[in-house]
């Protein structure tokens, strides 16, 4: 059964939200109109990225950023790409878009 984060508006492009789903923490970003969704947890040190609330992003807006370390991850796949989790990736989170336009968690 899916469950619904929010409505796909509800996300600015090149933006990050966060959100709380059966006590897991998530977050999604909003890159050329597509949603990626992964669980707030750096592999290296098993902590929450941000340290303020909806702040995934590096100062550019490219890439993912761990605010403890500075570890740099890609939007599209999660990977880790400079930092002590280099080559670890974070955990995406399967979703699916309804006719409304709701992002939905699950197939």
């Amino acid at each position: 059964m899916s469950q619904t984060l929010c409505h796909q508006d509800d996300i600015e492009e090149g933006a990050a939200l966060g959100f709380s789903h059966n006590d897991v923490q998530l977050f999604a970003v909003k890159r050329d109109g597509e949603i990626f969704v992964y669980e707030n947890r750096c592999p290296h040190l098993d902590i929450n990225l941000e340290w303020q609330e909806n702040d995934f992003l590096d100062e550019d807006k490219v890439f993912i950023q761990c605010s403890t370390h500075g570890a740099l991850f890609e939007v599209d796949s999660g990977r880790c790409i400079s930092g002590p989790c280099a080559g670890d990736k974070l955990t995406a989170k399967a979703i699916t878009i309804d006719s409304k336009g709701n992002i939905n968690l699950g197939p």
